[in-house]
């Protein structure tokens, strides 16, 4: 027992962010991503045909990359995977966004104002999770 009196406070399990979410589903960074994905998904079925195995192709996958890794770094309950996982995440829409660009460009795909709006917010909120991620892995 501690001196005069005093009882030590008891030890508190100190959580992490991957412990306190039930389940990736509830991560707003997947969630915009599987929303993005979907938008593609409709966006791409009226790109040409002969783009189909082509940019449509890598775009889907692309998009699809991004709320896949983002389950994944959570699902492998490791903090340093997370952060590793969200960053391929960020690098699978910068990926995303160049074709996107392409596409738009080539007037292969027109452009649409959901998609053009909703990739920043996608960006971002993985960026602001990693920020407060690696502030928690430093304390």
């Amino acid at each position: 027992m501690a001196a005069a009196g005093r009882r030590k406070a008891p030890r508190v399990k100190k959580e992490t962010v991957v412990t306190r979410l039930r389940s990736y589903r509830d991560i707003i960074a997947w969630q915009r991503g599987k929303q993005l994905a979907k938008l593609v998904y409709i966006a791409t079925r009226r790109t040409p045909r002969e783009e189909m195995f082509g940019l449509t192709s890598q775009m889907r996958r692309a998009s699809v990359s991004i709320a896949s890794n983002i389950a994944e770094g959570y699902g492998r309950q490791s903090l340093p995977d997370y952060l590793k996982y969200l960053r391929i995440a960020r690098g699978s829409l910068a990926e995303l966004s160049t074709q996107y660009e392409i596409a738009s460009e080539l007037e292969s795909l027109p452009a649409d104002i959901v998609i053009t709006k909703l990739m920043p917010e996608v960006e971002r909120v993985p960026q602001a999770l990693i920020l407060n991620l690696e502030r928690k892995l430093i304390q």
